[in-house]
């Protein structure tokens, strides 16, 4: 039997997937095997002669991990190897619920500071303030070790018990708390009513974020009632997740047709999702804010939004992640898995948006003039510039737009907010685009 638990842009393939594919090209290209093998032999001789000669003793699984994940780290930048603790990582962050303490935070001066605690968590009834900084757990210092190892020495099982140094601003010496952890479960989607606008953020494409987004659409209507003008979904700094989600929230806001489509390098594994009938919005306006930090996931939903002029895209050009993983385990429970690009997914239309992008309908940034000539002396943040990504197909990357800006001077909480909901009001935007030259980057 055969299962398929799909990202958004990443699927997982469950059971003999692998070995079926591994014994079709053996039977059609047996010399390419022989050949294969030949190579194997050669990566055997250096494995032992590491094994026998390097200066300090190496174990073997260091050996055999590194081997495969620079075997597949080397074909593009979103193909990996994960050892058995990452595999576990991934999929707890796909469930959105971990035993933690319902903290998110962050690296700052060595030390991990608290950006926000989460509300009805340990972190939250015991105290814990935005801007804390944590220096030890346990009353070992984690001064200098990398986030992800702090984040995981404060995650374990509900009930168990946890004490944290705490830094505060304010008070002369550190003190100690001591947490009960509990299960967390990340929400994925917020919501609130802006007068009578309902905006709708997802933070990520996790297992309940369409559940979420239904309830939020459910709720709002309640709270607005009959003089509700339309929706804001916003997905800036999205960075995706799991496919199944993304389709199901496109869904939501189409009455049919096609959602994505996945191509991979056989023509029969080509796979189209399809929308079903039904608007849960019953057809209100959307616009859907997108910037440089919307991938994968979110390009699907903007895409297909964008693409049956089901709302208006407001933003700047998203991030163009526009590949499909699927994550093979490899060895049984021990053996960690592989995280594989095995295909490109399509909008409704047929773009790729792979290393292109979803241009948005308005361009619209939160940046003056002035602040956007500082930033773009920096990297720009897009899969076009990542090393080894897949070369686009057709049109190329645009980000030099006719973008309307904020007015030097002014102050805005939330600028490209802000004229989504001045144009879901008809509202006539003072600001005026400010055109550049367009320029292609791949």
């Amino acid at each position: 039997m055969l299962n398929r638990f799909a990202f958004a842009g990443v699927g997982i393939a469950i059971g003999f997937a692998g070995a079926l594919a591994l014994s079709t090209a053996q039977g059609a290209n047996a010399p390419n095997a022989i050949s294969a093998y030949r190579q194997l032999d050669l990566f055997g001789d250096a494995f032992e002669r590491v094994r026998a000669n390097y200066v300090r003793e190496v174990e073997d699984s260091e050996l055999v991990n590194a081997a495969i994940n620079g075997m597949v780290t080397s074909l593009d930048p979103h193909s990996s190897y994960m050892d058995p603790k990452d595999f576990e990582d991934m999929q707890t962050q796909t469930r959105g619920e971990f035993g933690g303490l319902g903290i998110e935070v962050t690296a700052e001066d060595g030390l991990v500071k608290v950006v926000s605690p989460i509300d009805d968590t340990p972190a939250q009834r015991a105290g814990i303030q935005s801007g804390d900084f944590i220096s030890a757990i346990n009353g070992i210092s984690i001064q200098g070790l990398p986030l992800n190892d702090a984040v995981e020495k404060m995650r374990g099982a509900e009930r168990s018990k946890v004490t944290l140094t705490v830094l505060r601003k304010g008070e002369k010496t550190p003190f100690e708390l001591t947490l009960t952890r509990a299960v967390i479960r990340v929400q994925s989607v917020k919501f609130e009513a802006k007068g009578d606008i309902g905006y709708i953020r997802i933070s990520s494409f996790s297992e309940r974020t369409a559940e979420g987004v239904n309830n939020a659409v459910r709720t709002l209507k309640r709270q607005i009632g009959g003089g509700l003008k339309g929706y804001v979904l916003d997905l800036r700094q999205n960075p995706g997740g799991l496919l199944d989600q993304s389709i199901a929230v496109s869904d939501y806001f189409l009455t049919g047709g096609e959602v994505v489509s996945t191509r991979g390098r056989r023509a029969q594994d080509t796979q189209r999702y399809n929308a079903r009938p039904g608007d849960i919005t019953d057809g209100k306006p959307i616009i859907v804010l997108i910037n440089e930090g919307s991938a994968s996931a979110s390009e699907i939903v903007a895409g297909a939004l964008q693409d049956h002029k089901r709302a208006t895209i407001v933003g700047e050009t998203s991030f163009g992640k526009g590949s499909v993983q699927t994550i093979i385990p490899l060895g049984g429970q021990q053996g960690g898995a592989l995280r594989l690009t095995t295909a490109r997914y399509y909008t409704p239309s047929g773009r790729t948006i792979q290393a292109t992008g979803i241009t948005p309908d308005v361009a619209v940034s939160n940046l003056t003039q002035q602040e956007q000539a500082t930033r773009d002396q920096f990297a720009v943040r897009s899969e076009a510039v990542l090393p080894g990504h897949l070369e686009a197909e057709g049109a190329q990357r645009n980000t030099k737009l006719p973008t309307v800006r904020p007015e030097a001077g002014k102050t805005y909480d939330d600028f490209q907010l802000q004229f989504a909901i001045d144009r879901l009001h008809g509202k006539i935007v003072v600001a005026q685009p400010q055109p550049t030259a367009p320029v292609s980057q791949n």
